[in-house]
């Protein structure tokens, strides 16, 4: 169901977004904040967390930066292989964390490529 829901998601991203250009209140955008929400929540919280997050997207709320909020199982991301960093987990209050996407660096052939 998730990656069902993910591909929905990155369709939009790709073909449906090119509509409504700019127009999000809110880093990371919607599509993108409900991308993190999949990956670090169960679906069913996933889901409801980004339909709150597309509620608040209106003129009513400041907009701004809304990192998504989860909460963590004890060794939830442990792997023994070459270690990926894909997402930081940011410790707030009681047991809660932050989630901040982390930065994809090209590799230095790439860069020196793209120049």
């Amino acid at each position: 169901m998730k990656t069902i829901f993910k591909y929905l998601i990155r369709f939009y991203q790709r073909y449906l977004t090119i509509l409504a250009f700019g127009s999000c209140r809110y880093y990371p955008t919607c599509s993108q904040y409900a991308l993190w929400q999949l990956d670090n929540n169960t679906f069913f919280k996933a889901i409801y967390f980004t339909i709150t997050r597309i509620l608040k997207c209106n003129q009513l709320f400041a907009g701004g930066f809304d990192y998504p909020i989860i909460r963590l199982r004890a060794n939830q991301n442990i792997n023994f292989s070459k270690i990926k960093i894909k997402y930081w987990y940011i410790p707030l209050k009681n047991g809660k964390y932050l989630v901040v996407k982390n930065r994809e660096w090209k590799e230095k052939n790439e860069q020196h490529e793209s120049k």
